[in-house]
């Protein structure tokens, strides 16, 4: 797609969600395959573009940005320049190997760049501890690939680790939404899609009947 239609299509997908009461919405650029650590000004500038685009459409709902592969501090500037709320930030700490190639922390320089709230990934309880001693505001906590499932039993480890928000970051579906309700919050995306598959269009009844459950399920919590 050209910029006009990847910026007409992000505005239509932002309001389905906000139709359907969505709490929050992350704006991603996962069809930007292959993945590279070596972004050019194309990539800010056209994600700049997007996100202030879907601002524009969701004034006042809780916004984000991811830009892949590991550009945190591109996404940063492009949150600042798009009046978004928060980044999603990809590798925060330790270093590891991803299938772009080795995964580096950045903490430090991150934290140094900042100007907003970000949320990392973690897996497993002690890198959710060196997160949050990090000065992360919050972390995701992921299944094996996109779309995959997160284990319930670290959302219980990690909550119990750490003193700030758990987030589930894959996996969430109308089926097993019950498993995290003890999170502080869901980053949905291949359950919203049609089939399930995170490559294909918003399907508007997938996220209506999953909302609808939310709904639910938060009246009988309350």
């Amino acid at each position: 797609l050209n910029m006009l239609q990847i910026v007409k299509e992000a505005c239509h997908e932002a309001e389905v969600y906000l139709e359907a009461g969505i709490d929050g919405l992350i704006i991603e650029n996962m069809h930007d395959v292959p993945y590279s650590f070596n972004l050019g000004p194309e990539v800010c500038a056209c994600m700049t573009a997007v996100c202030s685009a879907v601002r524009h459409v969701c004034p006042t709902l809780p916004l984000g940005v991811q830009i892949l592969s590991s550009a945190n501090q591109q996404a940063l500037a492009v949150a600042l320049a798009s009046g978004l709320d928060f980044i999603r930030a990809e590798g925060f700490v330790f270093s590891h190997v991803a299938d772009e190639g080795l995964l580096n922390a950045c903490a430090g320089d991150l934290l140094r760049y900042r100007n907003d709230h970000l949320f990392t990934d973690v897996t497993i309880k002690e890198t959710a501890r060196a997160a949050e001693f990090f000065l992360s505001d919050g972390v995701v906590i992921t299944g094996a690939a996109t779309g995959d499932q997160a284990d319930p039993w670290e959302l219980t480890e990690v909550s119990q680790s750490v003193k700030i928000p758990v987030l589930i970051g894959s996996g969430v579906t109308y089926d097993n939404v019950e498993n995290f309700l003890d999170a502080n919050g869901m980053i949905i995306g291949s359950h919203f899609k049609h089939g399930g598959h995170w490559a294909n269009a918003i399907d508007p009844e997938r996220v209506k009947r999953f909302m609808a459950k939310i709904h639910h399920l938060r009246k009988q919590q309350s």
